[in-house]
């Protein structure tokens, strides 16, 4: 399966809802989600600051990952950046890959 990390910012509306249930009912609601697609929750943190919550999460796939970000998103309660993770494996096999390629101005 895939790993995201993920940063989330809420919107006021948003706010009022944390406020309202609390951080932990957020992440019951973020593991359901998750389940719900075939996927994981494996860290959640509340931060402050420009993002107001990390995750890392596993998914099936990019195009599920891609789906919850604009399930998510189109709530108008959080903007959401999900940012697919690369293990050092998969980036070893990157590495063997060419390809034909010009830089600009070269």
């Amino acid at each position: 399966m895939a790993k995201y990390l993920s940063q989330a910012k809420y919107t006021a509306e948003g706010l009022k809802g944390l406020l309202k249930d609390g951080g932990s009912a957020r992440k019951k609601e973020i593991e359901k989600l998750l389940a719900s697609v075939g996927g994981k929750l494996e860290a959640f943190y509340y931060a402050f600051g420009d993002t107001d919550l990390f995750t890392i999460t596993e998914a099936p796939d990019n195009v599920t990952a891609a789906s919850l970000s604009l399930l998510i998103s189109s709530s108008g309660a959080v903007s959401v950046k999900i940012i697919p993770l690369l293990t050092p494996e998969e980036v070893d096999s990157a590495t063997k890959i060419t390809a034909d390629y010009r830089p600009p101005g070269k």
